[in-house]
Order: structure tokens, then C-alpha cells, then sequence
């Protein structure tokens, strides 16, 4: 088939690399513009607009794709169908009417649950035994379309952000594939999303990472995991962020207050939360690097019944 496809983040490129191996002709490739990074504001490419480069594929970066000369510039490339993954930018109807097999959209959920952003994150925050990746017929709504193809990827018990998200990006370049096969053959199956059943997810802010420490000690390290490797999980130590990558649930006591850090061993660090306690892994204070909790105490001076600040 002859296709446009729309992506930004790392979590596109094994889908676009995917299509291009299936033998289809990518005609285009459709990415947010670039922006400045760093503290030189270096323009810097999406690692969707890298990839396609990389294959010699043309690149159109337009700021708002639903603008009538850009709905026109895609005409220009009579494709087939238009992929979308993680592009970041809503389609109009004259977008999604465009080509003959339609725009399908691959979602990082089993669909009608968690429509909207960020649903790898609050797989792992929720505590999901299960999760999984749907290819769906974009329509107008946002994640509304109807379903064509589900693939369910189950949770391990140390599931990050970030070890989710390079599953669901294999198992995704794999389903579209699949589905691309079925709709070019004629087998696909359309069935609409129980709307009754959606559930739908915020974005993640970096405010969403302070730690609570009056919440229970299993839903603090849900909350660790998956904001790992971005934005992170933090707190406050002597008026400096810190910063907590790992950790494990313990026991904890009653004798101490939500925050309180109530142990320190050679290599352990225990802080008691609303309910349990956590034992804490891997950690990073400002202005330092990422480490195990063992190395960091071993480098900075922790007193027993102090506190991270609520």
C-alpha cells in the first residue's frame, strides 16, 4: 500500500521501521516541527523525522495539519491509507475521509480503556495485571474509532514507564502490520468501543511525581515505576530535590509519621508511608547522579527520624 504516516516520539519509529520492512511504499512521513533542546536551544529532530530521513523518506513538519494548504499538500500523495502513532496533533474529517482505507491509529491500550494520553504511565501507576495495544479507524472523537485488532501484553511486577513503553512499541509495529494485511485483504473487522466501558487518562506533568507520603507504600511505588524514566518520582531532603528511581514495599511501623526515614543501614534507607513502608533502591539527589541507595549513603549523611518533606 502507498502510505503517509504520522508520528513524533521514539515510540513511532518501530511502527514506521516495521511498514517500510513489509514492502509498503511510505510516501510521506508527517511529524511535529522540530524544537530547541538543551542549553545551547540546539533544533533538534523528533526520532520520527530521524527515521525517515535515514530511509530517504520526504518530511513534513507542519505546526496545525488540519490548515486547508496542508490537507491539500497530503492530497498530493494519493495514499492508500494514513498511519498514525503518537503524532500529537488531532486530524480533521477531510484528513480522516482522505484515503481509501482510512487513518488507523495505533493505541497503547486495550481500547475502550485509557483513551487519551499517556496510557503506558497509568498502566504501571494503576497497578494493571494487564495492558496491550489496539490498531483502530480513526473518527472524529479522540481514541473513538472503531476497533480492528488487539494485542494484550501482560505486566511484569517490576514494570517501569519506560520497560512497558518499548514493549507495547514492538508489539504495535507488529499489530499494524497485521492489520494493514487484513484491511488490504479484505478481512478486517470493524467492531465500535463500548463507550460506557472508556475510561480516559490525563497527561503527566512533572507535578504529578511529588510524592505523597500519607498514600499507601504499594501505590507510592506504582507511582515510581511509572514515572520512570520520565518525568520521575521526587520529594524534598534538606531543600533539595530528591529524586526516587526504585524501590520496595515493606512492612513498616506505627510508630512513625508518614515521611519519617526511620532506618538507615549500610545499603538501606526506610521511609514510612500511609500504610507500609518503602524500602528505597535507587535514588539521585540534586546535582548528583543516579545511584543505588547503598552508594548514595555512602557520599551524603542521612540522619535516622528525619523526614522528606510533604
Amino acid at each position: 500500500m502507498r502510505v503517509i504516516f504520522m508520528g513524533t516520539p521514539d515510540f513511532s519509529v518501530g511502527t514506521l521501521e516495521a511498514i517500510i520492512e513489509a514492502g509498503h511504499e511510505v510516501a510521506l512521513v508527517v511529524t511535529q516541527p522540530d524544537k530547541p533542546k538543551g542549553r545551547g536551544k540546539t533544533m533538534q529532530y523528533t526520532p520520527v523525522k530521524e527515521c525517515a530521513l535515514s530511509h530517504g523518506i520526504e518530511v513534513f513538519q507542519p505546526v496545525k495539519i488540519r490548515e486547508s494548504a496542508n490537507i491539500e499538500y497530503l492530497r498530493k500523495f494519493n495514499a492508500d491509507i494514513i498511519i498514525v502513532v503518537a503524532f500529537g496533533q488531532i486530524l480533521s474529517k477531510s484528513i480522516l475521509d482522505m484515503p481509501r482505507y482510512g487513518c488507523i491509529n495505533v493505541h497503547a491500550s486495550l481500547l475502550p480503556k485509557y483513551r487519551g494520553a499517556a496510557p503506558i504511565q497509568w498502566a504501571v501507576i494503576n497497578g494493571d495485571e494487564f495492558t496491550g495495544v489496539t490498531t483502530m479507524r480513526m473518527d472524529e472523537g479522540v481514541d473513538t474509532g472503531d476497533m480492528i485488532a488487539k494485542s494484550t501484553v501482560r505486566l511484569a511486577p517490576d514494570e517501569t514507564g519506560g520497560s512497558l513503553f518499548d514493549k507495547l512499541s514492538a508489539e504495535g509495529a507488529r499489530l499494524c502490520v497485521e492489520t494493514m494485511k487484513m484491511i488490504e485483504d479484505g478481512t478486517a473487522e470493524y467492531t465500535p468501543q463500548n463507550s460506557e466501558e472508556a475510561t480516559h487518562t490525563s497527561m503527566i506533568s512533572k507535578e504529578l511525581g511529588f510524592i505523597d507520603w500519607t498514600k499507601p507504600a504499594v501505590e507510592i511505588e506504582r507511582l515510581i515505576r511509572g514515572l520512570n524514566p520520565w518525568p520521575s518520582a521526587y520529594t524534598n531532603l534538606n531543600g533539595k530535590t530528591f529524586k526516587v528511581w526504585s524501590a520496595k514495599v515493606i512492612d513498616g511501623s506505627d510508630d512513625y509519621e508518614p515521611g519519617c526515614i526511620y532506618h538507615i543501614g549500610k545499603n538501606d534507607m526506610y521511609v514510612q508511608t500511609g500504610k507500609g513502608a518503602l524500602s528505597l533502591v535507587e535514588v539521585q539527589l540534586q546535582g548528583k547522579k543516579r545511584m543505588d541507595t547503598g552508594s548514595f549513603l555512602r557520599g551524603c549523611h542521612v540522619e535516622e527520624g528525619s523526614f522528606f518533606t510533604l
